[in-house]
């Protein structure tokens, strides 16, 4: 009983937020699956090397942490510029924009660190797919104003 109310309770915050964040959903979902795969990779890439180390695995984390911050941010600053555009009697159609741009260069981002480590591990990488990768990023940054020489990590 106890574990069917949590259920549900669980079940309707997701769906709350799913429904309060519309567009955004998916791709953060998404964002979080590959952050996970991309630590695991990680930290299994640093033992079979050797070069496992907690302080390295907390920042990973913090650093994963900040990830959730910056899609934050960008959310923020999609309401703030919806919300001015409304008070001026501006109806924007496009309500998710920011956010959901940091989301898909992030993803992006881990995607490339995930074929990194999976490197580090010894898998063959076929080389079109890092190239594709690549050239995704380039593409979202180029489309949406941003400097590629500036997020080369």
């Amino acid at each position: 009983m106890k574990e069917n109310a949590i259920s549900i309770i669980f079940a309707a915050l997701a769906a709350g937020i799913s429904a309060y964040l519309q567009i955004i959903a998916i791709p953060m979902i998404v964002l979080l699956a590959v952050m996970v795969i991309d630590y695991i990779t990680g930290m299994s890439a640093a033992y079979a090397n050797a070069e496992l180390s907690s302080k390295k695995g907390v920042t990973g984390i913090l650093k994963k942490v900040g990830y959730i911050a910056l899609v934050c941010v960008g959310i923020a600053a999609d309401y703030l510029i919806n919300h001015a555009l409304t008070g001026i009697g501006i109806d924007n159609p496009v309500k998710m924009f920011f956010g959901l741009l940091v989301a898909i260069w992030l993803i992006i981002n881990e995607l490339l660190s995930i074929l990194e480590n999976l490197e580090r591990l010894g898998v063959p990488i076929p080389k079109f797919l890092i190239k594709l990768i690549e050239k995704l990023k380039i593409t979202v940054e180029t489309k949406s104003g941003g400097d590629e020489s500036k997020t080369e990590e």
